[in-house]
């Protein structure tokens, strides 16, 4: 814990090690004095005289807000710093621990963190009590605004994020995942047809779905946002509709019955493509809201369908140079494909989207 009265330095029990020739301190800091001793470049400042990128604010209020809705189960990573003046180590019976003497007046630069800084500093004006939690920093000494570039190059260059599906999979935060998890383990359409790790299906897969495409789908079909929490009734609708559109969909079924190889359903039907499922979901929130009562009996119109790449439908609606198109205006005009085999109404914007392909 930081103290502010030895020797107008700041003092961090540390650990000392070596990395690269380097030596480096891993020492625990308390949130309450992250935002009063750590501080990074102005973002007026010019990208090349900088060694951090511009702070992002609209991250800001995620960042904080999960560590208020988390206060006793949140993680933070450690905050990487150079430190831009002499310190001292003060070895203890073991040389690599110790105490870190900081004086008060150094300049320490955040390499890599800054954001969870502001993220905490913005917390804390809600949960003051929250700065008795302690984060830990990994300390170097500052060899120069070159030195520090090449820091933040280094710590960024192998940073990757993980998949949608894989975030889906292990986020238990997030209602939309839990959703998702519950169907892809629990209904027929999806159960041992779900790709859980990666966010797009090779094309030898004997898998036919992502878990990050259901999610988008079920949240689609009850129009949903990324945050928003998810009744009981509505579990329960979402699982409903999935397993009446397996029942109108003959190749799923052959898919799942392992009579027909989910990689050739790929290679010549949509409605073995995130984009199918997707407008399947938003065709779903349509057809509940115009069929209360029987929409069930609606969804045996799917049978009709020609769900064929080849099908010239599709070609103007959804494929582009002969592959399948992943954008918004692909998924709309497909569902409103779907909407009008169905026998459902557009809405004002869907006929003004018909109109750009008709003309």
């Amino acid at each position: 814990m930081a103290d502010l009265d030895l020797g107008y330095c700041y003092s961090f029990p540390a650990v000392r090690g070596i990395q690269a020739g380097r030596p480096f301190f891993i020492a625990i800091c308390p949130l309450r004095i992250v935002t009063k001793i750590f501080s990074f470049d102005e973002e007026e400042v010019p990208a090349e005289l900088r060694a951090q990128r511009t702070l992002n604010k609209s991250r800001i209020p995620e960042m904080a807000k999960y560590l208020l809705d988390n206060p006793k189960d949140y993680i933070f990573s450690a905050l990487t710093a150079s430190i831009g003046s002499d310190i001292t180590f003060e070895e203890s019976k073991n040389p690599s621990l110790g105490v870190l003497h900081v004086p008060m007046d150094s300049q320490i630069l955040i390499n890599d963190g800054q954001h969870r800084r502001a993220a905490i500093e913005e917390a804390l004006r809600e949960k003051p009590d929250l700065g008795h939690d302690n984060i830990a920093v990994l300390f170097f000494i500052d060899e120069g605004l070159k030195r520090s570039q090449q820091m933040f190059a280094d710590l960024n260059k192998y940073a990757v994020k993980p998949s949608p599906s894989l975030s889906t999979l292990y986020d238990h935060r997030d209602p939309s995942s839990e959703v998702a998890r519950h169907l892809a383990m629990s209904i027929k359409p999806f159960v041992g047809m779900t790709e859980m790790e990666k966010s797009s299906v090779s094309s030898i897969s004997n898998k036919l779905f992502t878990l990050s495409s259901i999610k988008q789908s079920t949240r689609a079909l009850l129009g949903k946002g990324a945050k928003d929490e998810f009744s009981h009734e509505e579990k329960a609708l979402a699982e409903a509709y999935w397993l009446a559109v397996y029942d109108n969909m003959p190749d799923w079924q052959m898919a799942h019955d392992k009579t027909v190889a989910p990689a050739q359903l790929r290679q010549e039907f949509i409605h073995a493509h995130g984009l199918g499922l997707h407008s399947l979901g938003m065709l779903g929130k349509h057809l509940i809201y115009e069929h209360p009562d029987d929409w069930q009996n609606q969804l045996s119109k799917l049978k009709k369908v020609d769900w064929r790449k080849a099908n010239p439908e599709w070609v103007k609606r959804c494929m582009v140079h002969g592959k399948l198109s992943k954008s918004s205006a692909a998924l709309q005009l497909t569902c409103n494909g779907l909407k009008n085999i169905i026998g459902l109404p557009l809405t004002p914007e869907e006929r003004e989207a018909e109109q750009q392909i008709t003309t």
